[in-house]
């Protein structure tokens, strides 16, 4: 199942990237700073940073005001609009001593201001103040959006990333899909076999869909209900899926409930004309859920092409 280790904030070397338009800082920073737990990138443009950025997803980014092809401050901007960026913490270091320069980077969301030339000894001690900041805050934004019963995502989270999934599809033309299950009879089981069986079957119906792909986010979108979205995966290839999930859950012994069966349905959508946001998306996949459960439950609905 999903779940945080705290451990894994700090064990893993910190991830920095320079954005700058001087190769001199560039060496001077991997110089300087090698001896740093950090894994040390650079970009020497800010269309370039910004794509680094996306991509390696640091845990700091230092970067500078004064760039020919975009200014930092537009630089911030981008970053902080972007699902995928916004978080990332930012400090700005730059030869500028104007006070309104500092004031303004900070009420646009960076962390910190550098001024240039910096001294070394400091600037090691705003990074690792950053870093720690950063994953401190990662942590417990972390533990907000995870499941207490599943350790699964929670709903919150799903539909943060379905959003970046689904702004990922787009922008490179990668299929998505996502597959909407919910437990058949639920209220029956609750109510029959109680509360303990009930949550014993949320928890084992859990562990099969987090037994997927590393790539695949399970997430339980409530009570009995759940969501997988399925990066770089045609809606072919997840009805696959969701029948392997399918199969497992309905071949579970359960051993205090000798012949009882428990199944689910699973409603599939993919990302494409008609389907073209998270919205529409997870209403395909919602419509196709209901069409399993009016077929009879314990089967896969696949929503049709718009």
């Amino acid at each position: 199942m999903n779940s945080i280790d705290p451990m894994s904030f700090t064990a893993a070397a910190a991830r920095l990237l320079a954005i700058d338009d001087s190769e001199l800082i560039h060496r001077l920073l991997k110089f300087r700073l090698q001896h740093e737990r950090l894994e040390i990138h650079g970009a020497i443009n800010a269309r370039e940073g910004l794509a680094m950025a996306r991509e390696l997803q640091p845990d700091v980014i230092l970067l500078d005001i004064d760039m020919e092809d975009m200014n930092g401050f537009d630089v911030l901007t981008t970053l902080k609009n972007d699902p995928l960026t916004q978080d990332i913490a930012v400090i700005f270091i730059s030869g500028t001593e104007e006070a309104m320069d500092k004031v303004r980077a900070l009420d646009q969301g960076a962390v910190d201001f550098v001024s240039k030339p910096f001294e070394v000894v400091e600037l090691k001690a705003r990074v690792r103040t950053a870093i720690r900041s950063q994953r401190l805050m990662k942590m417990l934004a972390q533990k907000a959006q995870i499941d207490g019963l599943t350790g699964l995502w929670n709903r919150a989270y799903m539909n943060q990333r379905l959003a970046a999934e689904v702004d990922e599809a787009r922008r490179h033309g990668q299929p998505l899909s996502m597959i909407l299950c919910d437990i058949d009879r639920f209220k029956h089981h609750n109510d029959h076999f109680g509360h303990p069986f009930g949550d014993l079957v949320i928890e084992r119906f859990a562990q099969i869909l987090s037994s997927g792909r590393s790539s695949d986010v399970a997430c339980r979108y409530g009570g009995e209900e759940f969501c997988v979205l399925l990066p770089s995966t045609t809606a072919v290839e997840a009805e696959e899926v969701a029948n392997r999930y399918r199969e497992q859950l309905e071949h579970i012994t359960w051993n205090d409930h000798p012949g009882l069966v428990v199944t689910a349905s699973f409603g599939v959508s993919e990302f494409g004309p008609g389907r073209e946001t998270a919205e529409t998306m997870l209403k395909a996949a919602d419509t196709a859920l209901y069409q399993a459960k009016q077929g009879g439950r314990n089967r896969v609905a696949v929503s049709s092409p718009a």
